[in-house]
């Protein structure tokens, strides 16, 4: 049922409706934050584990 369910249009229209409503201006900053959050989660999430972050990390 839900085989294929992303096409690639779906990815095009996703990115004219975000451009429509936040503005070309915004989103690289959007993206930026959202990078760093990722690499906050996945840093903690590692030290949890108690993994020792790796040295290119």
């Amino acid at each position: 049922m839900l085989r294929n369910a992303v096409q690639p249009w779906h990815l095009i229209v996703l990115l004219v409706v975000c451009l429509l409503v936040f503005g070309s201006k915004k989103l690289p900053d959007m993206a930026r934050s959202l990078g760093r959050s990722m690499r906050i989660l996945k840093s903690e999430t590692r030290a949890l584990r108690g993994e020792e972050p790796h040295e290119g990390s």
